[in-house]
């Protein structure tokens, strides 16, 4: 059996998540599986639950000073674990993975959203797609995990083989659960089951827009008098968003296994600035909640046929989203339904499975490509 190398910086999150339940089913199909990662993270304690090898990749997330170090450390991962075939995920990796291999092995890049969007505009930005465009060359295939994450990449220049292999979850660990099993879980988390309840799931950062939905908040709070807000996660923007918050709004830091806090939610709110197709919404969807998200890349094709009339807003659209979410956790019969139907949805379209037999796909496209490259 092939050897696969993942190599990823975002170690944290819905890439961590991704990268660790992939390892562990090509474990399961009889790989051996290395994970290059940021030791002591999530990601690395998963992989190697999954029973991956764990391979320590000292890197941070922006480029600079640091990335010669990361290229020459790839390249010594490289030659010790001898893979037939690498994934990069995300844009450090994607940076420092392609340096490195320059095509010399398959070569597999998934952005897991572009890094352009996380710059704005500028030099930075336009730096960010010059550098896009040029190591399109040194990826076999580029994994974009939407349709609107491809046309990003096409109408920024980014001439490059690409699949689109849209997210996918665990339907058996997210699944819908009974009132009493519902109950349970807001019990464990010390929370009223009267009391309606919506919960952002995401890494405490500009990309997720939880500023947007704590400015959107007081709205809702009026017309919701007794909700609350969760935020579930932790990351660089904790202490601004602190500062900014009411005493209606929980911060619930980082969790291992989110599963209960979207048992116990009535609505799941993600207002991202950018993404590729984020997990959180899928998950929330496979436990039968309802969600609401910014009408960023990815979030369109996520939700079910007929939901984005109530269920999309503009991103960085304070008063649509507060409106939005305000009409769902009002009516949470609504929410019931909708959960309902989202479930449905995402069994059908976005179990894990169906991903690692498209990315399996991809691999072999990518040893094709290489293969008459050589020639």
């Amino acid at each position: 059996m092939p050897t696969i190398l993942h190599v990823a910086q975002s170690s944290e999150g819905g890439v961590a998540t991704f990268v660790a339940d992939l390892a562990g089913a090509q474990r399961a199909a009889g790989h051996r599986v290395a994970v290059a990662c940021v030791p002591d993270s999530r990601l690395a304690h998963a992989a190697a639950r999954a029973g991956a090898d764990v391979i320590a990749w000292q890197a941070v997330g922006a480029p600079g000073r640091t990335v010669p170090a990361e290229v020459a450390a790839v390249t010594r991962i490289v030659r010790t674990v001898r893979p037939d075939l690498v994934h990069l995920h995300s844009s450090k990796a994607g940076l420092a993975g392609r340096l490195a291999l320059r095509g010399h092995l398959p070569t597999v890049f998934q952005p897991h959203a572009w890094s352009f969007f996380a710059t704005g505009p500028g030099p930075l930005y336009r730096a960010t797609v010059r550098w896009e465009r040029l190591a399109a060359r040194w990826a076999h295939q580029v994994v974009c995990v939407s349709e609107a994450e491809r046309a990003d990449g096409e109408a920024a220049g980014v001439r490059a083989r690409c699949t689109v292999v849209p997210n996918g979850v665990d339907l058996d660990h997210y699944r819908a659960a009974p009132v009493a099993e519902r109950r349970a879980a807001r019990a464990r988390l010390g929370l009223d089951a009267r009391t309606p309840l919506a919960v952002c799931i995401g890494r405490l950062h500009r990309q997720k827009g939880q500023d947007v939905l704590l400015e959107a908040w007081p709205g809702i709070a009026r017309t919701v008098p007794d909700a609350r807000l969760a935020l579930v996660g932790d990351g660089p923007a904790r202490d601004r968003l602190r500062q900014r918050a009411t005493a209606d709004v929980l911060f619930a830091g980082d969790v291992a296994d989110p599963r209960d806090w979207y048992l116990a939610a009535d609505l799941v709110v993600l207002p991202s600035r950018w993404e590729g197709m984020a997990l959180a919404p899928l998950e929330a969807m496979a436990c039968a909640c309802p969600v609401v998200v910014s009408d960023v890349p990815g979030a369109r094709e996520a939700l079910p046929a007929g939901h984005a009339a109530t269920n999309l807003v503009p991103p960085e659209d304070p008063a649509a989203l507060a409106g939005a979410v305000a009409a769902l956790l009002s009516d949470r019969e609504a929410c019931r339904t909708l959960g309902g139907q989202a479930r449905t949805h995402v069994c059908a379209r976005h179990g894990f499975g169906r991903v690692v037999d498209d990315i399996r796909g991809v691999y072999r496209e990518a040893h094709r490509v290489w293969r008459t490259a050589a020639r």
